[in-house]
């Protein structure tokens, strides 16, 4: 089976509800992105931290997976299909997909502010005063600006070992996940969808869709199936 390879962002989870923060004016829900998604924020107010991603949290009990996350689950019957995604919810494995990597982290997972490897489960709100087995306050399971992200590694290896390279719903203004697409072979065919107007440095080679991530998957699927 050919490797199909997709990169998701904001863009495919918006259609579900969810909002993103990238929307020009620097802010995520009225915050700044430095006080809720930064090590400086969390020293400065951790209580304001919690109840920004136990809302964020709460949110994503309430929304469904859209027609486009469905249709990226059904490609797995024509490909090995590997997801790379930047959106730190559950939707693709809602939607039915099985391989995904989460580069920024899982907002229905906690870990210990002292050891990111101390990693749980966590469906319900972080309070102050819960804590990780090493007595550590537990944090929101998310890379934030100014932390490493430990799996580009291997999110680099999926990109440069796919046959096909999807880039959906992201506008790749993030580092360092905008520099997988300067990874893939010179052999692999990129698609872009995207409504907005961007450039990622791609040049000509990529088949570009100014599209919504659902109407753009609908067009685009049955074409990818012919290819598989």
């Amino acid at each position: 089976m050919k490797k199909l390879t997709i990169l998701s962002g904001a863009g495919i989870s918006a259609e579900s509800g969810i909002k993103t923060f990238r929307d020009g004016d620097g802010l995520w829900e009225n915050h700044n992105i430095a006080d809720v998604a930064s090590p400086e924020g969390w020293r400065k107010d951790r209580e304001l931290v919690l109840e920004f991603y136990n809302q964020r949290r709460r949110q994503i009990h309430e929304v469904e997976p859209n027609d486009a996350h469905k249709l990226i689950a059904d490609l797995e019957k024509y490909f090995e299909v590997e997801i790379i995604t930047q959106n730190i919810d559950d939707l693709h494995e809602r939607a039915g997909s099985t391989n995904i990597l989460h580069i920024h982290g899982e907002l229905l997972k906690s870990c210990s502010c002292n050891n990111k490897s101390l990693i749980y489960e966590q469906k319900e709100d972080i309070k102050i005063g819960d804590k990780a087995e090493d007595g550590a306050q537990l944090r929101p399971f998310i890379v934030w600006f100014g932390e490493d992200v430990p799996l580009m590694k291997e999110a680099t290896k999926k990109a440069k070992e796919a046959d096909i390279f999807l880039v959906i719903g992201t506008s790749l203004q993030v580092y360092p996940a905008a520099g997988l697409i300067h990874e893939i072979k010179d052999d692999c065919l990129l698609i872009v969808i995207n409504p907005n107007e961007t450039s990622f440095g791609y040049g000509q080679r990529a088949v570009v869709m100014k599209e919504t991530a659902t109407r753009g998957m609908k067009l685009l699927f049955d074409k990818l199936v012919n290819l598989a």
